[in-house]
């Protein structure tokens, strides 16, 4: 006669008994060494993230703060900031002009930290700055301008990266005025994208015309101008005529050529309406860096030269 609770079932095969080492003592000390075992390679992995983060942030930034020393040669940043207008002075009036351009022998092409004026003729119209990389390395740049109403071209916005600037390359960029404006000052800086400590800063004072024009000769604006260059430090005249160009890069010139054409305007006329001239002119300063400097000797390859560029003609559309 059986009951529930009387079981048919050997008690051997019920009750097995315990293998030797599992008992009730063995398993705690199995878990605490799997745990000690578990936290080891919890610290060992860590470790190993650690130092392998440590190598990519090394790998990735080279110019970090510890090494910003790469950046910078007597208390300077490595790079200049210029409009090309030949507008320009001392942004803090705490340099004086080189009596002659040509003959400094210093890492940088200027003192210090520039002020330039630019007079423009309406919404819309344009001018050219340029970043100079006097050192040895390739930089990447933060480019801020700290107002709205000026932009740059190739983004519509008001900052750009400007990436890999050889130090034989400037990087020239084109700035907007995205809204007409009587008179403003405004302010361009530029930072190492991996040092934001450091800033090259550029004050420009913006004023309108007496004249305002209709159109405003942008990047790769095919134009016909006419142009006159002298030696910038001795005045001398070095030549004068009438060329076709293409505004911003043009392979047929110098680097700053075609980047002076930035900025010209004339009315709709476009130059094409004989006996009528609308046509603006400027006058841009340029270093031998984007003149003739890498023109191995070429009679001007030390020289700055000036140039005054006149539209005469602008394209159609």
């Amino acid at each position: 006669m059986t009951r529930s609770w009387i079981s048919d079932t050997a008690d051997e095969i019920e009750h097995p008994p315990v293998p030797l080492g599992l008992n009730e003592m063995a398993v705690p000390r199995v878990t605490l060494i799997l745990s000690i075992i578990t936290l080891l390679m919890i610290i060992v992995s860590s470790t190993w993230v650690g130092i392998s983060a440590k190598y990519f942030i090394e790998d990735l930034d080279p110019f970090q703060s510890n090494n910003s020393q790469v950046l910078e040669s007597d208390g300077r940043w490595l790079w200049e900031v210029d409009l090309l207008f030949d507008t320009c002075t001392s942004r803090e009036d705490n340099w004086e002009w080189p009596n002659k351009l040509a003959d400094q022998d210093d890492l940088f092409l200027y003192p210090g930290e520039l002020r330039c004026d630019w007079e423009h003729q309406g919404e819309n119209d344009r001018a050219s700055v340029v970043i100079y990389n006097r050192g040895n390395v390739t930089i990447d740049l933060v480019i801020t301008i700290d107002v709205e109403n000026i932009i740059f071209a190739s983004n519509s916005e008001s900052s750009i990266i400007a990436s890999e600037i050889e130090s034989d390359n400037p990087r020239i960029l084109e700035i907007v005025l995205s809204e007409g404006i009587t008179e403003e000052d405004f302010s361009i800086t530029a930072k190492h994208i991996s040092a934001l400590n450091s800033e090259v800063r550029l004050d420009v004072h913006a004023f309108a015309g007496t004249e305002q024009r209709d159109i405003h000769i942008n990047d790769n604006d095919a134009i016909e101008v006419h142009y006159t260059v002298w030696d910038a430090d001795s005045g001398e005249e070095l030549d004068s005529g009438d060329l076709p160009v293409t505004a911003g890069d043009d392979p047929n010139y110098i680097k700053g050529f075609g980047w002076s054409a930035i900025g010209l305007d004339i009315d709709n006329d476009r130059g094409l309406i004989p006996n009528l001239d609308t046509g603006t002119s400027h006058i841009t300063l340029l270093p031998p860096c984007i003149a003739y400097g890498n023109s191995e000797g070429h009679e001007l390859q030390n020289s700055w030269l000036r140039f005054e560029i006149k539209v005469d003609r602008a394209p159609i559309s």
